[in-house]
């Protein structure tokens, strides 16, 4: 009956494998059950049993107290008792469930694919699980010599509540009778090195507000109000798609507001814009708001800057309704070093990859996942899930893959190991890629899976089986790239570097691309799009206006940051937010109003989507006007119905100029960035058509006489139906 001392020393030094195996009800084969307690520092300790009876137990070693009863006491199958305690004289009792007589809440199915690195819902087996009586909290922690939960339901102390080894699995398991939602709680791990850690849950579903670093107890409870959404996504081909995406970073969209109120107001403004869908930077809590959430601590906790878990779902919840898509970026590539979150979790490279040459990163000093890892791929597929199932993202945007994919990014001769076959590619890293794209399209059939990966790594978006990594699409970092690096020439000089704005229909249907005017074009120097353009403050509004109408027009999805829809001349500052009261001057009105104006167009015309990875969906008229800084090209849709783009990037108008199309008749003028609505010098005159007549010219059977305003893109349609290109 009484414990062996050495056991629980190390029971109560929070270095027990298997504290149930002391600590519990425990038949001894003579009709009699020995119950244990854990009770450090109580003063009396009673088993409250089934009929009210009460046992008293005493003091046996180190905090653990003892009772015998005869099994008939007790009813059969899991034993019933409380634990009633005082630790002072004439002080208050306490009487609680005892956690110890709890079986597990893990299931051999569970750990077997835990262990396997196949459980797509590792959420629902792993983290904090609150119920009726309790909560059951689990952690994987392989190397660990002992893991202690503690919380505020138990003064932050372990000594009480040391956790259980399930195994080979590598999982810790404990109920906890009496806690429940909002409880704070973190897992202290005695690590393979010796030492002692308090660490946040891996697997969270809410974390305190930074800087405060503890999980907290979290049950959702929100209905979902989007069924029609959801059920709609599943035939989705975005593909063939109009798809113009709003980039925000939610705390600085208008600082100050939080899940609630962005449910309003964001939901109003990306309506009325008339995007399509929304990108949210990440919102995984992350501990340092300098980072923009990239810097990621709880994968599965939206961050409470902004409010609750639940909020998050309902500000998704209303764009859904609202008819707008949402997409998140999600960030496998690399976490942070914080001691209390995933480094060295056990006390070892336990998520991060134990060779410093591929575990860390030298560019942004964090730590690199081992994706060779059956338990760490796992865990990221999982939480792709989670996003996408539990909180209905759309799609996720992979963060930095030219990252993942080559074992020398970013270092020198050296720094870095071949593969087995000598070669610098991270074939665990591709084969976690392809396993994510092809895990979340077959249970979420209809989402967006795209990758930021800034290389000409072939087959980003090629299927898995056809040797692809599998994504839908990829931004396009080399059109966004080279089209500010011409627009930032003054007009005089552009000539010589044509082919920075021409050289994008090279590749362009290489993969299935979305353009992206992102944050990361906006920050650290490099200037707001309005300042990219060279000259004064007409030059300037009128050189952006020419960059969105060309970016709508050519082919690939867009994406465009929070602010650009403006013309903000600051660069973006993650505390200071979106400069709305430029909005009180004529220009920056102008800018917003062609955003509108281009998503109304884009929306309502398939020759700008429809056909967006296909080459016949796009015809240069004139693309070497070097000389004049013009373009000229055709747009193609599904519905056979053409539109053409004329832009002109010199800031002096070409008058008369002939320009071919594909059908003689009268042409309507859709588009003029130079109107003087949109803040333009109104040059054209606000001519509604032009008149093409059956006179061939850039190859094409019918042109028309047209002036190019300085500055300005002209978009065509036929003002009758036309024929298919």
């Amino acid at each position: 009956m009484t414990p062996d001392p050495a056991e629980v020393g190390r029971l109560t030094a929070g270095r027990h494998h298997d504290p149930h195996a002391l600590l519990g009800a425990h038949p001894d084969g003579a009709g009699n059950v020995a119950l244990r307690a854990l009770r450090p520092l109580a003063r009396t300790v009673h088993a409250v049993l089934p009929d009210g009876s009460r046992v008293p137990m005493e003091h046996a070693h180190g905090g653990v107290f003892t009772a015998r009863v005869p099994a008939s006491a007790l009813p059969a199958g899991p034993p019933e008792y409380r634990i009633a305690c005082t630790y002072t004289e004439g002080g208050p009792e306490t009487v609680a469930d005892d956690p110890y007589r709890h079986p597990p809440t893990l299931g051999d199915l569970d750990l077997h694919l835990i262990s396997e690195g196949r459980h797509e819902e590792l959420w629902r087996a792993l983290g904090a699980h609150p119920g009726p009586d309790g909560t059951a909290f689990a952690v994987w922690a392989p190397g660990a010599r002992g893991v202690q939960l503690i919380g505020d339901f138990n003064h932050w102390d372990g000594t009480a509540h040391p956790m259980r080894s399930l195994g080979s699995s590598g999982v810790w398991e404990l109920f906890v009778p009496g806690v429940g939602p909002g409880a704070l709680y973190k897992f202290r791990v005695h690590g393979r090195d010796g030492g002692v850690c308090d660490k946040a849950d891996p697997m969270a579903f809410a974390a305190q507000h930074p800087p405060e670093t503890a999980s907290v107890v979290h049950a959702s409870a929100h209905t979902w109000s989007d069924d029609a959404w959801m059920n709609e996504r599943k035939a989705r081909d975005h593909t063939r798609e109009p798809m113009s995406v709003y980039e925000v970073h939610l705390p600085s969209w208008r600082p100050g507001l939080g899940y609630a109120e962005l449910a309003a107001e964001l939901v109003e403004h990306v309506r009325a814009r008339g995007f399509t869908h929304v990108e949210f930077l990440p919102v995984a809590e992350h501990p340092f708001g300098g980072s923009w959430g990239y810097q990621v601590t709880s994968y599965f906790a939206p961050t409470a800057r902004l409010g609750s878990p639940d909020g998050f779902r309902r500000l998704v919840d209303e764009l859904h309704r609202a008819g707008i898509g949402v997409l998140l970026d999600w960030v496998p590539a690399h976490f942070p070093k914080d001691a209390w979150a995933l480094a060295r979790f056990d006390g070892s490279p336990t998520y991060e990859h134990p060779d410093p040459r591929r575990g860390e990163h030298p560019d942004w000093g964090s730590l690199v996942f081992d994706y060779g890892r059956t338990e760490v791929r796992n865990f990221l597929i999982a939480n792709a899930l989670f996003w996408l199932e539990e909180f209905h993202i759309d799609g996720l945007r992979v963060d930095a893959v030219a990252s993942m994919v080559y074992l020398d990014y970013s270092r020198g001769s050296g720094e870095w190991e071949p593969n087995a076959f000598g070669g610098r590619e991270n074939l665990e890293a591709l084969e976690f890629l392809r396993e994510l794209n092809t895990v979340c399209h077959r249970r979420n059939p209809g989402i967006i899976m795209a990758a930021e990966e800034s290389t000409a790594w072939p087959g980003v978006t090629r299927p898995v089986h056809h040797g692809g990594l599998g994504f839908g699409f990829k931004w396009n970092m080399g059109w966004m790239h080279d089209t500010l690096e011409y627009l930032k020439r003054d007009p005089v000089h552009r000539a010589h570097h044509h082919g920075e704005i021409t050289f994008s229909m090279i590749y362009a249907y290489s993969e299935n691309y979305i353009l992206p005017l992102s944050h990361d074009e906006v920050v650290h120097g490099k200037a707001s799009l309005l300042y990219k353009q060279p000259g004064d403050e007409w030059r300037r509004f009128a050189g952006l206006r020419a960059l969105y109408a060309y970016m709508w027009a050519h082919p690939g999805k867009k994406l465009l940051f929070m602010g650009g829809e403006i013309g903000q001349g600051d660069e973006w500052s993650h505390e200071a937010g979106v400069q709305w009261w430029l909005l009180d001057h004529g220009f920056h009105r102008g800018v917003q109003a062609l955003v509108d104006e281009l998503n109304g167009l884009y929306l309502g015309r398939p020759a700008l989507w429809s056909r967006d990875c296909e080459p016949e969906g796009f015809r240069w008229i004139d693309g070497g006007d070097a000389e004049g800084n013009t373009l000229a090209f055709l747009r193609f849709g599904d519905d056979g119905r053409p539109l053409a783009c004329l832009v002109n990037f010199a800031a002096v108008p070409h008058e008369g100029r002939r320009v071919g199309l594909p059908e003689p008749g009268p042409w309507q003028v859709l588009l003029d960035t130079d109107d003087a609505r949109f803040g333009g010098s109104g040059f054209r005159g606000g001519a509604a058509r032009v008149e093409a007549a059956p006179e061939p010219a850039h190859g094409l059977p019918a042109s028309a006489v047209l002036d190019l305003p300085p500055l300005g893109v002209l978009w065509l349609e036929p003002a009758k139906a036309g024929r298919q290109g």
